[in-house]
């Protein structure tokens, strides 16, 4: 297919911002628990917040549903044919947008950290390091302050940064920056607080 048409293009867009719409943390705990997970903690359906109300394993499965919706609009429109990475950027924009803009629910949702990390690992399936360096970048941050917000932001950036050291199309690298303020602006509470000294942390893995 190559590059699609623009009826086409838009088809396909539309498709990954209602995949990424899809509230996954807002569903497991309405099913587990029967509950409405924006009444609880942050109030955010990401899976942060799944971990306060339904503990690490849920908020793991909550994550890696977030992330695979963002990738896999993208590698479906790939398996379809799409090679085109400015479309195949917006695929993976509106995936993020979904989620953090759910139709499902009135245009409130989260704030799109493990969804982008989903889309920059499917922009190049057989080179997937930026996405990987990250993840690790993440870890690493989360582990030494015990901000996940602060890992969040940060190693999006990282992974946005590596991503024209690895020769990836500029379409991508171009959308990862704008993500990454989106994900920024998602997280404007986020700084206020840490600004304040008020931001809560997180139990660490390793350095305890």
């Amino acid at each position: 297919m190559g590059s699609p048409g623009f009826f086409a293009s838009v088809c396909w867009i539309l498709f990954g911002y209602l995949l990424g719409s899809c509230p996954t943390g807002y569903v497991v705990v309405k099913l587990m628990i029967g509950e409405d997970i924006r009444k609880f903690g942050s109030g955010n359906i990401g899976a942060t917040n799944v971990s306060r109300v339904l503990g690490k394993k849920w908020a793991i499965v909550t994550a890696i549903a977030d992330m695979l919706k963002g990738g896999v609009a993208v590698l479906i429109a790939m398996l379809a044919g799409v090679n085109s990475p400015a479309v195949l950027s917006l695929i993976g924009f509106a995936g993020v947008l979904g989620h953090d803009y759910p139709v499902w629910l009135r245009f409130k949702g989260g704030k799109g950290v493990a969804t982008t990390f989903g889309v920059f690992g499917c922009f190049d399936f057989f080179n997937p390091l930026p996405a990987i360096f990250g993840g690790l970048a993440w870890f690493l941050i989360r582990e030494a302050t015990g901000f996940v917000s602060l890992a969040s932001m940060l190693s999006l950036a990282v992974a946005a940064l590596f991503m024209p050291i690895f020769s990836m199309p500029t379409p991508y690298y171009v959308t990862a920056i704008f993500l990454v303020f989106l994900t920024v602006w998602r997280h404007r509470e986020n700084i206020r607080r840490l600004l304040a000294g008020t931001e809560s942390k997180v139990s660490r893995i390793l350095l305890k």
